[in-house]
């Protein structure tokens, strides 16, 4: 199998040099057409929560409702 792809790669170099060429051709074209960014979005998304409730002093608003609404991710 080898030697039969090796004989006919030596035999017809030209259309080997074809190939290559065109297999070269078809990946600077592909190359060029690659949706890259420069400068990937790295920022991190941000949520303000505005508490209230009667009757709580601030640390206590804090304590008993922003904090468990901050780490279980809202209000089930």
């Amino acid at each position: 199998m080898i030697e039969s792809i090796l004989r006919l790669s030596i035999e017809r170099r030209g259309l080997m040099l074809m190939l290559i060429f065109l297999v070269l051709g078809m990946g600077i074209f592909s190359y060029q057409k690659l949706p890259i960014d420069a400068v990937p979005d790295i920022t991190n998304v941000q949520v303000q929560i505005n508490t209230q409730a009667s009757g709580y002093s601030p640390l206590e608003t804090e304590q008993r409702i922003t904090f468990v609404v901050e780490t279980t991710g809202g209000i089930a």
